[in-house]
């Protein structure tokens, strides 16, 4: 084994991605199954997560026909607690085992402030911040039984920039759920590193997925966000893959209780100079 690979290789592990189809959770997907990892992906949407699956895996297979590495894709709904229970019954039919989890299922809700509805609060705190609190209830005996003192257990847990700082942009639930995804984090990071569990979070910038497509479906609107980032770009597959396999390899076992800016700057972006150039 090289010393990249047993710093941020995965081989041998287990690991499940909520949402993982589209965007940031297929690019998860795709990190862990390229390091060598059997990667299970769920969504509401079948069609999509096994079309991803298959894409990934003839991607895999291309460029090397014996990548130990693979996805697999399974329906599954976060959004109540019916979803949540059948979703961990299929998982357990597939493996027995599991050493990471990646909540990244999420969804969204934009209107201006004046006619933001009650029930947009409900659906999205349901999705982003009861389902991933319920699905990593449900998953701790598989969680802990995988993890070791010098090779925990890894969750990683979605978040945002909008979540670390005062952003709305009309998505006011969604931001509020982002938040407490964060202390979330933070607080089963505290609570279960005795379990050999690490528990930390991203907060992701403007990357292209679905959710963000009204604004970085093109080229062009991606180019036109992207001069609004600190660093002058959004965020590409590689920063996503490369944060993953740092905290779920070897050389992020000693990581938890953190959430990972992947946002280009915008987090420290706190308006012009307060005395001129």
């Amino acid at each position: 084994m090289g010393y990249l690979e047993e710093l941020f290789g995965v081989a041998g592990k287990t690991a499940l991605v909520t949402g993982g189809g589209t965007g940031i959770g297929r690019m998860v997907a795709t990190a862990l199954a390229e390091g060598g990892a059997r990667v299970f992906i769920c969504s509401r949407k079948l069609q999509v997560v096994e079309n991803t699956a298959e894409e990934i895996n003839a991607a895999l297979k291309a460029r090397n026909p014996d990548a130990a590495g693979s996805v697999e894709a399974f329906e599954g709904d976060v959004g109540s607690e019916e979803g949540v229970l059948a979703l961990a019954a299929t998982l357990r039919e597939r493996t027995p085992t599991l050493d990471i989890l990646v909540n990244n299922a999420g969804i969204s809700w934009g209107e201006p402030l004046e006619t933001f509805p009650h029930f947009a609060w409900k659906r999205i705190m349901d999705v982003n911040v009861t389902g991933l609190f319920h699905l990593t209830q449900t998953l701790l005996p598989e969680l802990k039984a995988s993890g070791r003192l010098e090779d925990p257990s890894r969750v990683i847990n979605l978040g945002s920039v909008m979540g670390s700082t005062p952003i709305g942009d009309g998505a006011y639930s969604y931001s509020a759920s982002k938040a407490a995804v964060h202390h979330l984090t933070r607080i089963m990071a505290k609570e279960l590193a005795k379990e050999h569990i690490t528990f930390n979070g991203f907060a992701p910038g403007p990357f292209q997925s679905n959710m963000t497509a009204f604004a970085t479906g093109t080229d062009e609107k991606a180019e036109r966000v992207g001069k609004g980032v600190p660093l002058g770009r959004i965020g590409y597959p590689h920063d996503i893959a490369g944060a993953t396999l740092f905290l779920c390899g070897k050389g992020g076992s000693y990581v938890t209780g953190d959430i990972i800016a992947l946002d280009g700057g915008i987090h420290v972006a706190t308006g012009t100079n307060l005395f001129g150039q």
